[in-house]
């Protein structure tokens, strides 16, 4: 394989340009292009974009959704410097940037930006280096060299536009390098990357070709919340759809839970009154305490009577005395409910 073809250079460019160069090359010549963060929702492992929702976004049918985490993105991107600098603290490999933006030899559609490229110390091996950020409670997927599945498939990516044999993340989750920080390598492994490349090459004929993708295989959660962005708030006046019995057993399984949960829904209800009314008297002998203990031969009640004090705005008050104001900082939200009904004929 020959070396990947150096389109531009992205350092000083503005976000705007960026994402035109990573859409369709700094040229505006490439009709449809795949990004290392595109791979995996390509394999549907994605945890943020489904692969309908990524087609569509290159089709340009829609805009990119707006990311509700944009402090949590900068982070990572302010942390990238740290994982790379003790990438090579801990290694002792050469650690450089490059800001060039990657075609692949082969698939001109493949573009890649990289994080960092090292130099193995070893035996001056050259590898790509991806510099990854988590919160704690992510820690784990790092944990005994593992890595993510949908960071694996962005890093096999770009070592075959790179050309290079060895790759390795540098990711961080805390403050304390000893501890909090994962750096598990990967070796270029060609059956793998020409799994790989097939599944892109598909996604890009069905880009050329107008075949968008199901939401098969999709999380559920994601696939909803997907399709809510695609096709938007529900429109008032549109046709009643009439479904083929094909559909009928997802239906009635629907609706069969929807039932089950109304009434554990019920049962809750009762529950909760019944622990009010045992609680009465236990509330009149705690009176303004707020723990309370009883012992037995053979465990431990504890009681917690703990004031707990939240602070919210009255809209009411607010719409009243500062109608304008309510308006400005009025937040709007939709969501749609399934709701599935069984009638007689």
């Amino acid at each position: 394989m020959a070396a990947p073809k150096i389109l531009c250079d992205t350092a000083g460019m503005d976000n705007e340009r960026w994402l035109e160069c990573r859409m369709h090359g700094p040229k505006g010549d490439i009709p449809y292009t795949v990004g290392g963060s595109d791979v995996a929702a390509v394999f549907g492992v994605s945890p943020w974009v489904t692969p309908m929702e990524l087609w569509m976004i290159k089709k340009g049918r829609m805009k990119p959704a707006v990311k509700a985490n944009a402090g949590q993105l900068m982070m990572g991107h302010l942390l990238e410097p740290v994982a790379a600098y003790w990438y090579g603290e801990k290694t002792g490999n050469r650690v450089a940037e490059d800001t060039n933006l990657y075609q692949h030899a082969d698939h001109p559609y493949a573009l890649a930006n990289f994080d960092r490229r090292f130099v193995r110390a070893s035996d001056n091996e050259p590898g790509i280096l991806e510099c990854k950020s988590c919160t704690y409670h992510k820690a784990d997927e790092w944990s005994d060299g593992a890595v993510p599945l949908y960071y694996e498939l962005q890093l096999r990516f770009y070592l075959a536009v790179a050309d290079v044999e060895i790759g390795a993340f540098s990711a961080v989750w805390g403050n304390n390098p000893d501890t909090d920080l994962a750096m598990p390598e990967i070796v270029r492994d060609r059956a793998k990357e020409d799994m790989i490349f097939e599944r892109l090459d598909e996604w890009v004929w069905s880009l050329e070709h107008d075949k968008p993708p199901t939401m098969a295989g999709v999380a559920p959660k994601l696939a909803l919340e997907s399709l809510a962005k695609i096709y938007g708030p529900s429109r008032k006046g549109l046709p009643i759809i009439a479904f083929s019995r094909k559909y009928e057993p997802a239906l009635r399984k629907i609706a069969m839970l929807q039932e089950k949960m109304s009434e554990c829904s019920v049962e809750m209800k009762k529950y909760e009154k019944e622990i009010e009314a045992h609680s009465v008297r236990i509330a009149e002998v705690m009176k303004e305490h707020e723990h309370g203990i009883l012992e037995t031969a053979t465990d431990k009640l504890l009681i917690d009577f703990v004031t707990k004090t939240t602070k919210r705005p009255d809209t009411k008050a607010l719409k009243e005395k500062y109608p304008s104001v309510y308006t400005d900082v009025l937040k709007v939200s939709e969501s749609r409910k399934f709701k599935v009904s069984v009638r007689p004929v």
